[in-house]
């Protein structure tokens, strides 16, 4: 019972790993789960709603990163704690656990800042379609995605209602709330981090995870081989490419049309290609296709 009076959400596959990998010789699942419940530390309908779940993951870590804040909670002195989750899709690590004051663009790209310093860029990210990854469905990116494209990270964004399409970071979220957020009561914000990287540590390091076979993350994570710049690459494009500047108000105009492309590209150049359709052309951030223009349609 040492183990389950300390993590008191923890059930019996995940405390059996935990004593064999002490060394410790141990019975069937079952058994344990009978000594869980024989001391009443078995919720009836947790054990109902248990379910196997057909899952898919990335094939390596870094591969993608799935990013979101968890719904917020309120501290003794009336703040309130926005927690910024970032996680690898192959491995199932946390790579960042923030507690935020807000959920601005700046933010969070201080706290991405520090941890591609610490584990390097990913290929690919996805983030949902709220503040402030987007704006709205026609103009997703914002000062916040731009950035990320300009590291050569490719953003992707959730279906409008989908939240599955995030669904590890949100089971982390459920994960979070019971084994870390729910019951405590915090008096003062900086009391909240410390907490978070306690938590982190054991979710990571120590902490059997059902989805990947009771490995623990650690176990399947590496730092990624794409190492932070300190400096913003410079934008390149093709010599055959058409270049426009976007304006103030997230337009750009070719051959007497206008589109709009978002704010978050303002002041940034972007690239005009052909399709193979004849008059629609696509408009390009670095490598990525951000919009398309089709000449055939009304000004």
């Amino acid at each position: 019972m040492r183990i389950r009076s300390e993590q008191s959400a923890w059930g019996a596959r995940k405390i059996r790993r935990i004593l064999q990998n002490e060394g410790i010789e141990v019975g069937a699942i079952s058994t344990v789960h009978a000594i869980l419940q024989r001391h009443g530390q078995v919720d009836p309908e947790q054990s109902e709603k248990h379910r196997a779940w057909q899952r898919f993951e990335h094939a390596a870590a870094n591969d993608l990163w799935q990013m979101d804040f968890k719904g917020h909670f309120e501290i003794r002195n009336g703040q309130r704690c926005h927690p910024l989750t970032v996680l690898d899709d192959h491995s199932r690590f946390v790579v960042g656990l923030k507690a935020c004051e807000n959920e601005r663009g700046d933010s969070v790209q201080h706290h991405l800042t520090s941890m591609f310093r610490q584990y390097g860029l990913p290929l690919r990210m996805t983030v949902d379609n709220g503040a402030p990854w987007g704006s709205d469905f026609h103009h997703r990116d914002t000062l916040l995605t731009v950035w990320l494209r300009r590291l050569g990270v490719r953003v992707g964004h959730s279906r409008p209602h989908h939240p599955q399409t995030q669904g590890k970071d949100e089971r982390f979220h459920r994960t979070l709330l019971a084994e870390c957020i729910r019951g405590r009561f915090f008096d003062e914000f900086s009391h909240i981090q410390p907490v978070f990287d306690q938590y982190r540590n054991v979710y990571n390091q120590r902490r059997p995870h059902q989805a990947i076979n009771m490995e623990t993350p650690i176990q399947r994570y590496q730092v990624s081989s794409r190492p932070f710049p300190e400096s913003l690459p410079q934008i390149e494009y093709g010599a055959s490419d058409i270049i426009r500047k976007v304006s103030e108000k997230g337009r750009i105009h070719f051959q007497g049309r206008r589109l709009s492309v978002g704010k978050g590209y303002r002041g940034l150049p972007v690239a005009i290609r052909p399709t193979e359709k004849d008059g629609v052309w696509k408009v390009y951030f670095c490598c990525d296709p951000i919009a398309q223009m089709d000449l055939h349609s009304a000004i």
